[in-house]
């Protein structure tokens, strides 16, 4: 835990820094000559205090004030997070005169405090895993308002639950690939899962052949280290509709034999984000207890070169009878998810989502803050929805059914890579509807775009986001939600 937030005691002590959070419109300015850039979102200015024992005071913009949402607040908690922190202060308090007449005088709403704290914990995020050099001290006190009160303490909560789970996400993926390959991986899993209430089950060498996941053998043949499928199920209500959370987990995409070819390939071992992201949303849920129920899928392996290597040409027959010509080994996320998502049927599941990072196309579609999805309606438009408050955006691509004869194969039912290099996102998710086969509502979220950033910005920090871990477990969340308005209403009638 970065942070503690101080619950009013009575005492007036004054902390070091001084957050005044400013909208750009003017009409709450504090008496310091602030420019219309210091009012832009995201902008920062300090005015540090003259003599010891005087308030540094951290300007934050929040922009404009019709565009105010939690999202804003979350960005404005992180970069003041990160900013003291990166100063050495140890306590902070916010002024929030210029949110009064949003939040009213008396204290922060409750969703307010939540995502304060989220922002903060995730902006003040760092991975020093092999560093050698001194870290910077977390501040250790932050009072969001002299009205602070004990009832703020479970949002407060709430927020932490959020942050960890995305920054469980966020390490997972900042990893060195030495020390995450599949074995460690699964491990790891094991690890986070300890003591929960799941089943674990993990399926490796001769179960992976009886159970003919044969994408995965052939994308895991050339490293050294097994590929695994792990599968985790959670009843927190066996009642509820069974949804199936399948995440790629490729510990390191080097592209096997269809080799990748760049100055820095260290960012291949973010390969595994969506794994990362289901495990983050499965930490989430449990820890909340959720009244649902979810089986996570995650297919993990190395895509590596050697001498045992699958190669261009191979055909991979899976267990529904489809078969895939491999045209090009670096498209191999979608043999993979193809398992997965097989596997999620014989499972009994009949709502299935799968989260990759899956191909370079989408961010050409969409750039690089807004994940791509495909599928359901109702899911696809409950997923931009939540996006759009959380933070994880995403937005909805098109299945053209007529695009389909691109992934044609003389040899085989499919090829592994369309014939023409364009829409090369929309041509994976027609691949993975062929294994749903209308067999269950599905969707397919392509978040290579969104798996990391290149620089620290709001609560998003240099490396690995955690994206996903939030979408996902919101969409548990409000279904959950929904199903029992449903069932009020059924029984009111």
């Amino acid at each position: 835990m970065a942070w503690m937030m101080e619950i009013n005691t009575g005492a007036n002590d004054k902390a070091e820094v001084r957050i005044e959070l400013v909208f750009n419109d003017g009409e709450y300015a504090p008496s310091l000559p602030l420019s219309a850039k210091m009012k832009e979102r995201g902008a920062q200015t300090w005015f540090y205090g003259r003599s010891a024992g005087e308030q540094d005071i951290l300007i934050i913009g929040l922009g404009a004030r019709e565009r105010f949402g939690m999202e804003v607040l979350r960005e404005a908690a992180g970069n003041a997070g990160r900013a003291i922190q990166d100063l050495g202060r140890e306590t902070a308090e916010v002024n929030p005169a210029c949110l009064q007449d949003l939040f009213g005088a008396e204290a922060w709403p409750e969703e307010a405090v939540s995502a304060w704290t989220e922002g903060w914990e995730l902006g003040t995020y760092t991975f020093h895993k092999y560093k050698t050099s001194a870290q910077k001290q977390p501040v250790k006190r932050v009072r969001l308002s002299p009205e602070s009160r004990e009832e703020e303490l479970p949002a407060a909560e709430i927020g932490r639950m959020r942050a960890a789970a995305t920054s469980l996400a966020r390490d997972l993926c900042n990893e060195a690939a030495s020390d995450l390959n599949p074995s460690a991986f699964v491990e790891r899993i094991r690890q986070v899962f300890a003591g929960r209430n799941v089943k674990l089950a993990v399926y490796q060498g001769e179960e992976l052949k009886q159970r003919q996941m044969n994408g995965l053998l052939a994308v895991g043949a050339g490293s050294k280290h097994p590929p695994a499928m792990v599968e985790i199920s959670y009843e927190g209500d066996p009642d509820a509709e069974h949804l199936a959370l399948v995440g790629k987990g490729i510990t390191f995409d080097m592209g096997g034999m269809n080799l990748k070819d760049a100055r820095d390939l260290s960012d291949a071992r973010f390969d595994m984000g969506g794994a990362a992201a289901v495990i983050g949303a499965m930490d989430l849920l449990t820890r909340l207890e959720a009244k649902a129920r979810i089986t996570a899928i995650i297919p993990i392996a190395d895509n590596v070169p050697d001498g045992g290597a699958f190669l261009p040409s191979d055909v991979v027959r899976y267990p529904n009878g489809l078969t895939v010509q491999v045209v090009n080994t670096d498209a191999e996320g979608r043999l993979i998810l193809a398992d997965g998502i097989l596997h999620a049927l014989r499972c009994g599941a009949r709502h299935i989502i799968d989260v990759a990072t899956l191909t370079g196309a989408v961010g050409h579609a969409l750039g690089l803050k807004v994940a791509g999805v495909w599928g359901d309606d109702e899911y696809t438009a409950q997923l931009m929805r939540i996006g759009e408050r959380n933070g994880d955006r995403i937005w909805r691509l098109p299945l053209v059914d007529e695009d389909e004869e691109l992934l044609s194969s003389p040899y085989a039912d499919l090829a592994n890579l369309a014939s023409n290099p364009y829409g090369g996102a929309n041509m994976a998710a027609l691949f993975l509807r062929r294994f749903v086969g209308g067999k269950a509502r599905w969707c397919h979220i392509d978040m290579a775009n969104t798996v990391q950033v290149p620089s620290s910005r709001g609560y998003k920090v240099t490396g690995a986001t955690g994206y996903g871990v939030r979408l996902l477990a919101d969409f548990v969340i409000e279904r959950i939600a929904a199903a029992e308005d449903e069932g009020g209403s059924r029984h009111e009638a």
